[in-house]
């Protein structure tokens, strides 16, 4: 029973506790008042009217012509005279007043009023005794009118009662569904925090409820920011803080074995000639100074992630990744000035930076394409200038000509609709936890992949309708396979819309028992205010039973303390932290640590791109709770 109605229960059994305790005393004490009254009135009445007839003739006529002139002025029940044997002599009576009065009433409230009695005299003989009783019938239509009227002020004083119980509960509900719900979230592990309410002993329990939630929060920024120490300390390079080679070349293959839009980019190159002579110019510190002011410099070129994918292939070589970068000419000037920034950090030596820029494909193999750096390296090393770079600008067919026939062909296949990849994830007993479908379309009478139209989606703002397509085609998907759950990537500038957050809400209320089969995943590359509209999404779709989750999650990933109150079902781990793993010790320790963080908050760990047995194998071992890739078979 909610509060509100016990409250009122309260309310109207204490007003009718009252209302029968009042009406119980006015009663009896009017009764009792009444009582009396009429007695002394019997007996004031009797007296004098025997009085009277006894200094008359005690002629009977006489006398019942005196009783009847008695009997019709006043108000009398009967008046009876009896000679000395007792003997009716004259009588008259009237009959009981009733009015409106209802019978149980009279019942309840019963008069004991004696009858007035007095000796008429003859003389010095006793003639008769007279019995008089007042009419105390209408006494019952009046205590009828109080028990109405103390009624009705009762009823009114509950109806105000009531009114003020209502409000004063809306008062003290409100704050207090918000700590049940931030109660429902900590047992969830979704640690928030809520404002605190006035209400003393509401306040003291959102207090420590908050302050639960603040050391989880700092708990998970601390053990965050010790498993980002312990990746730094196995994957970076000590001294310029870029990746190791082997870390860097496991990102690439992630990279063009993607089916997204990560599957295209740029990537440079940088070589520090003559790294020796500088050495043995500048000294030892100074040189490493200027290789960190290199990768620095470079790394500021990445502006689509928090933390850029660069790496020391060796002493001198640099090479860093641009996904998602299509447009070398607009990266040229900003990469020259950043090499003549660097080389302006030590103007008393003769700093050559030769420079090789290439753009890549989900289709390109890793050996070919560091080929093709090579020799883009080599001829920016045969110039003499400071800082030269070489692009190599390599045929990429395109199925359309220009950005109108392109985004006439995205409109025309979004709105045809979407189809749906399936690639299944599964636990350590190889059941299936949900399926990832990224979607297809249909371009150039071809179904293409994310890796190709996506960069096209994004440069025209198409992302909200092509998810909310992507939305639709999986709901059509589940009411053919209603036992499966599906996996809808949603881009961050779908749930940066407000109005793509309200539409995708409307149409799963609508079928809201298979929204509770779908699993929303958004990329890792949050920002503080996409971090913000993934929580509002959250909010909005929760309550259809929808599960989230965070995709593409390196090592990297820092968030997890601002995520702990967002209710995330699970979590990612790029491919680039997956393979090899099984030969890799770092590796193992970082995702082990990782799962560790994860689960603290019940969010569970998959893992992207498993592409052997022994890779599957290595993973679970680390505490991995399912994987998906070219290396996952269903039994």
């Amino acid at each position: 029973m909610s509060l509100i109605k016990q409250l009122w229960l309260a309310i109207i059994a204490l007003l009718l506790l009252s209302f029968v305790g009042s009406l119980a005393i006015s009663i009896t004490s009017s009764r009792d008042y009444i009582e009396q009254e009429v007695r002394i009135k019997n007996e004031d009445n009797a007296t004098t009217l025997a009085l009277s007839m006894s200094q008359l003739d005690k002629d009977l006529v006489i006398l019942e012509l005196l009783i009847s002139a008695q009997f019709d002025t006043g108000y009398y029940r009967s008046i009876i005279l009896r000679d000395a044997e007792g003997e009716v002599l004259v009588e008259r009576r009237a009959g009981e007043y009733s009015g409106d009065v209802p019978a149980w009433f009279r019942s309840l409230v019963q008069f004991d009023v004696p009858t007035g009695t007095a000796t008429i005299q003859d003389g010095w003989r006793q003639f008769g005794t007279l019995e008089l009783e007042s009419q105390h019938s209408y006494a019952y239509a009046s205590l009828w009118r109080s028990m109405l009227e103390l009624a009705g002020w009762f009823l009114l004083a509950g109806a105000i009662s009531l009114a003020i119980a209502t409000v004063m509960v809306r008062g003290i509900k409100h704050p207090l569904v918000r700590v049940v719900a931030q109660a429902k979230d900590i047992s969830a592990r979704r640690f928030t925090t809520i404002q605190e309410p006035r209400t003393l002993e509401l306040r003291e329990v959102a207090q420590a409820m908050n302050v639960l939630s603040a050391n989880v929060r700092q708990m998970l920024s601390q053990e965050s920011q010790k498993l980002d120490e312990l990746r730094r300390h196995l994957q970076h390079d000590r001294v310029t803080g870029a990746l190791n080679r082997d870390v860097l070349m496991g990102k690439l293959a992630s990279l063009l074995g993607s089916d997204d839009a990560r599957a295209t980019g740029l990537m440079v190159m940088v070589r520090v000639q003559a790294l020796e002579s500088l050495n043995d110019q500048l000294g030892h510190q100074a040189t490493d100074k200027l290789l960190s002011t290199l990768v620095t410099e470079l790394a500021a070129l990445e502006t689509s992630a928090d933390e850029a994918m660069i790496g020391r292939l060796n002493g001198s070589d640099f090479l860093l990744m641009l996904p998602l970068e299509e447009q070398p000419d607009a990266l040229l000037p900003r990469l020259q000035q950043a090499l003549e920034k660097v080389a302006a950090s030590a103007p008393e030596a003769d700093i050559r930076l030769a420079t090789a820029v290439v753009a890549y494909h989900s289709d390109d193999e890793r050996g070919p394409l560091l080929a093709t750096l090579d020799d883009a390296l080599a001829e920016a090393e045969s110039d003499s200038s400071t800082s030269n770079i070489a692009l190599r600008q390599r045929e990429q067919g395109s199925l359309f000509g220009n950005h109108t026939d392109w985004r006439n062909a995205l409109t025309a296949a979004i709105a045809q609709g979407p189809q749906l990849a399936y690639f299944p994830v599964v636990d350590a007993q190889n059941r299936v936890l949900h399926y990832e479908c990224p979607a297809r379309l249909e371009l150039a009478s071809v179904w293409q992949t994310a890796g190709l139209f996506i960069p096209w989606v994004t440069r025209f703002a198409l992302e909200p309708a092509l998810d909310i397509a992507v939305v639709k085609k999986a709901l059509v998907q589940l009411e053919a396979n209603p036992g499966q759950f599906i996996g809808v990537n949603l881009s961050i500038a779908s749930i940066n819309n407000a109005q793509f957050v309200n539409e995708l809400r409307l149409l799963l209320e609508k079928q809201p028992a298979l929204a509770s089969k779908l699993c929303f995943e958004v990329p890792a590359t949050l920002t503080a205010h996409s971090i913000g509209s993934l929580r509002g999404l959250c909010s909005a779709l929760r309550p259809l039973g929808c599960q989230f989750g965070i995709e593409h999650v390196g090592a990297e990933f820092t968030k997890l303390a601002d995520l702990h109150d967002v209710g995330l079902a699970y979590l990612k781990v790029d491919s680039s932290l997956i393979r090899g793993i099984h030969t890799s010790n770092e590796q193992q320790t970082i995702v082990r640590g990782m799962a560790t963080l994860c689960h603290s908050l019940g969010i569970q760990v998959i893992a992207e791109g498993v592409s052997t047995p022994e890779e599957l194998e290595s993973l679970f071992r680390t505490g991995v709770d399912g994987a998906t890739g070219p290396g996952v078979r269903l039994n």
